[in-house]
């Protein structure tokens, strides 16, 4: 039994049918996405800070603190703590 491969452009449009709706996604469902957007070379840009690096929990109440234009974000889940610059 093969696996169907599909194109670009489908796990471009796969990729953005999943952020459009995060709640009640599973860390699994997660990592899936992200290992398919690897895998086509498809940026995730600003989706990528939806969900814990770590752990690939989705963000639902995580604590963000903001200090001298760096967002800090904790995850609720592994505790993990995530830094980006501001723009």
């Amino acid at each position: 039994m093969a696996k169907k491969k599909i194109s670009k452009s489908e796990a471009r449009k796969q990729i953005q049918e999943f952020f459009e709706n995060l709640d009640g996604r599973t860390p699994k469902e997660v990592k899936k996405i992200k290992k398919l957007a690897m895998k086509h070379n498809i940026p995730l840009r600003e989706k990528r800070k939806k969900f814990c690096k770590k752990c690939f929990s989705v963000y639902r109440k995580p604590k963000i603190r903001i200090k001298k234009n760096i967002k800090t974000v904790t995850c609720e889940n592994c505790g993990y703590v995530a830094r980006w610059r501001m723009k």
